[in-house]
């Protein structure tokens, strides 16, 4: 009984002590239970961070469940938030857009004279997704730097044209598809705008 005692009390010993002593950036583990307060700052020091960029967003919007959190925290920290506004589903919905378009979809790139075509389908869950992702960004981005975006709805999908200025053409090749919707800093203030009740699409 001894033996069984203090074997199960060695094989403890490594995880107790890195309960203890987890490295920096790491949430703690004590007795079954997270410590909160080190996510909390993490959570804190990310939100200071993108008030020093002048928008209340930092989180581009891949992980659903953070955009929507940084979007709920920087409205409740707002004694000005106009509640009757604010549009959390219509956010959910486009994110839940970006992901279905981001991971199901797929591509076909065709160099165009001066660009690239990107043909881009799915299934019938996720062409929707693809027309009104692939027809947003060709209307927002259009003309930004010089770059040409031009869309067309299909049935299982889009087809998005893009002609960059010349010598961007190298760029434009390597991002492809997904390296356009990623690209810039406008998906935050477009987040902003459907979560305030705003259409970010005029």
């Amino acid at each position: 009984m001894f033996k069984t005692l203090l074997l199960t009390t060695i094989l403890l010993l490594p995880g107790l002590a890195w309960a203890q002593t987890a490295p920096s950036g790491t949430m703690k583990i004590q007795g079954g239970q997270m410590d909160h307060t080190m996510h909390a700052n993490q959570m804190g020091t990310a939100t200071g961070a993108a008030a020093a960029n002048g928008l209340p967003l930092s989180e581009p919007g891949q992980s659903a469940f953070a955009a929507i959190a940084e979007v709920v925290a920087a409205l409740e920290a707002d004694p000005d938030t106009d509640w009757e506004s604010v549009n959390i589903d219509a956010l959910r919905d486009h994110l839940r857009d970006m992901s279905l378009v981001t991971i199901n979809s797929t591509t076909v790139n065709d160099p165009i004279e001066g660009g690239m075509r990107f043909v881009v389908t799915g299934d019938s869950s996720v062409a929707p997704s693809i027309r009104r992702m692939v027809m947003a960004h060709a209307a927002i981005m259009d003309g930004t730097d010089g770059w040409a975006y031009g869309a067309r709805e299909t049935e299982d999908g889009a087809i998005l044209e893009v002609t960059p200025p010349e010598a961007e053409l190298p760029r434009l090749r390597a991002l492809g598809f997904y390296g356009l919707l990623a690209s810039g800093m406008h998906h935050q203030p477009h987040h902003w705008m459907m979560a305030t009740g705003a259409n970010p699409h005029q």
